[in-house]
């Protein structure tokens, strides 16, 4: 069974897009956790409705890995970024990306995603743009800058008229 193939008709159906999917063990038991998300986010209606919905699919599959918990959530504000769909996706966003060039050690590019093509993304960083190959990337996520929304703009003040 192509599981990703599976949950992502099911997701799909239910109007989400598949972020991710990932079988993993944690705390010394196993766990399915699917990721989906949606344009404008996704509630937790839409999470519990969908987390029922693979459940049955699964259970009628024949899915059955032995004992594990299914956890479905969203990628969240500071979303990990995996493949090149997620970084076409956050282009124009704050990124930071972890880098190791092979040969070299680590070093972090932290500036705005300005372009992710099928082979590498261009990030502008303070020093100027720097284009990253997918194969140097270790990790990467987006930024989400916190605190208080800049105030609007206030009106020109005018000077009163002199009458003469």
């Amino acid at each position: 069974m192509d599981l990703e193939e599976v949950i992502g008709s099911v997701v799909a159906t239910a109007g989400l897009d598949l972020y991710e999917v990932s079988l993993g063990r944690q705390a010394g038991r196993r766990v399915l956790r699917v990721t989906v998300d949606r344009p404008g986010g996704v509630d937790l209606d839409a999470i519990g409705q969908v987390s029922e919905r693979i459940s049955r699919r699964l259970d009628l599959e024949g899915f059955d890995p032995g004992p594990y918990s299914l956890e479905v959530g969203s990628p969240g504000v500071e979303r990990p970024l995996k493949d090149p769909r997620h970084f076409a996706a956050a282009v124009g966003q704050q990124v930071k990306v972890k880098v190791a060039p092979p040969g070299d050690g680590t070093t972090k590019v932290v500036g705005t995603l300005v372009r992710a093509g099928d082979q590498d993304v261009t990030i502008a960083t303070a020093e100027g743009d720097r284009t990253v190959p997918f194969g140097d990337i270790v990790s990467a996520r987006t930024l989400f800058e916190w605190g208080p929304a800049p105030r609007p703009a206030k009106p020109a003040r005018r000077e009163p008229t002199k009458r003469v």
